[in-house]
């Protein structure tokens, strides 16, 4: 029976006879069992309760989700069979306004009759015009048990996989310098031995100096893994970007002047200061301007631009170098990659872990045989403020 024809003789009930009633009252009951059957298909739990939060109405599917008997039903708020469920809404002001008719969708756990993770939707019914009553809800519990573990165990497993890459990469870092000092160390004794009789104090104290140097190797090994497994919350202070790059500048002049790299500072306008740790963002300086020193290969020239809108400051350190391939700038940011022989693979990684600290991004650009454009973008002190207050 169509809806429409339903109404029509739901409004005229009065002048029907006895079979005509018993006609229609089947006709009914045929059509409860067929939106039973359809809402029992339905693997979410739907219920249906009043304005009181009484149960009227719960499909095969919500009954064992929140441990509901048949004959619960129209007998027992579905606050008390679930108190997760009855404190997550009653801190909604939208519930406990009937006015403002709001749906409230959130997740929840549900501890009986078993521990599980449930999607909650609440969506308001209206009530009939001509009913005293204020309406009630509709209930959706979509379980999500098994998605919520599936997601946690993928992000554990590629926690552990980052782990296992750093780790390997940190033994095989190792690897060379201890070789290394083991050999020299063993060129040491034996040569102690021999100085007992010769005067060969020059040959043991050059294989001390090379121990000294590996010492050091492995120190710097370590220090830069530890800054990238172990990174700290930097410092906020207010800081001069301009005078803090010409800082930075100066203490790698001598090496700048050795490679023949001019190095050019243009600066559009007014740069406000911002809000950062020094020594971190001082260390985004020195990594990005020895890259750029490093691709270039004898002479080149290194142009640092300043610039500023109403909230972000932009500063890019632009080389004529021997650019990066499209394969390679995918990966720069990843740990203990490198194109360098002689590099750790840790710097990008470590520039782009404080540029995220400091609630800035880090862009690279690049072309094989024309040079590299990597721009830092920070926002301004204001927007810095503000977007610490909100994580409070």
């Amino acid at each position: 029976m169509k809806a429409g024809g339903l109404d029509k003789i739901l409004g005229r009930l009065e002048d029907l006879d006895t079979v005509n009633l018993n006609i229609l009252v089947q006709r009914l009951a045929r059509e409860r069992n067929l939106q039973e059957s359809v809402f029992n298909t339905i693997q979410d739990g739907i219920i249906v309760i009043d304005s009181e939060g009484l149960i009227q109405y719960a499909n095969q599917a919500a009954c064992p989700l929140i441990g509901l008997k048949p004959n619960d039903i129209g007998t027992i708020q579905l606050w008390k069979m679930v108190p997760d469920l009855a404190r997550s809404v009653s801190e909604n002001e939208e519930y406990e306004n009937s006015a403002k008719q709001a749906v409230i969708s959130r997740e929840i756990q549900i501890n009986y009759p078993e521990k599980r993770i449930v999607r909650m939707y609440m969506v308001p019914i209206d009530a009939p015009v001509s009913s005293d009553t204020t309406g009630g809800y509709v209930v959706v519990l979509s379980d999500i048990t098994e998605a919520q573990i599936n997601l946690e165990e993928t992000i554990e497993n590629e926690r552990s996989d980052s782990v296992v890459r750093l780790a390997a990469g940190v033994a095989h870092e190792l690897g060379n310098p201890l070789n290394s000092l083991t050999i020299h160390l063993q060129l040491i004794q034996r040569k102690l031995q021999d100085a007992l009789k010769a005067n060969n104090k020059e040959a043991i104290a050059e294989s001390v100096e090379i121990c000294q140097g590996e010492v050091k190797r492995l120190d710097d090994i370590i220090n830069n893994f530890l800054e990238a497994v172990r990174p700290v919350e930097p410092e906020l202070n207010e800081l001069n970007l301009i005078a803090l790059i010409e800082e930075v500048l100066r203490v790698q002049e001598a090496e700048l002047s050795d490679r023949n790299i001019e190095v050019k500072i243009e600066v559009e306008g007014e740069v406000p200061n911002i809000l950062g740790d020094r020594g971190q963002i001082k260390q985004v300086f020195f990594n990005l301007i020895k890259n750029g020193m490093e691709a270039m290969a004898g002479k080149g020239q290194l142009k640092i631009l300043a610039r500023a809108d109403e909230e972000q400051i932009y500063l890019q350190f632009a080389d004529n170098g021997s650019g990066i391939s499209k394969e390679d700038i995918a990966k720069i940011f990843d740990a203990y990659y490198s194109t360098k022989t002689e590099g750790h693979g840790l710097g990008m990684m470590i520039v782009q872990r404080i540029m995220r600290h400091h609630g800035g991004h880090i862009a690279v650009e690049s072309q094989i045989d024309v040079g590299t454009v990597i721009t830092l973008q920070f926002p301004q002190q204001h927007i810095r403020t503000r977007m610490l207050k909100s994580s409070e």
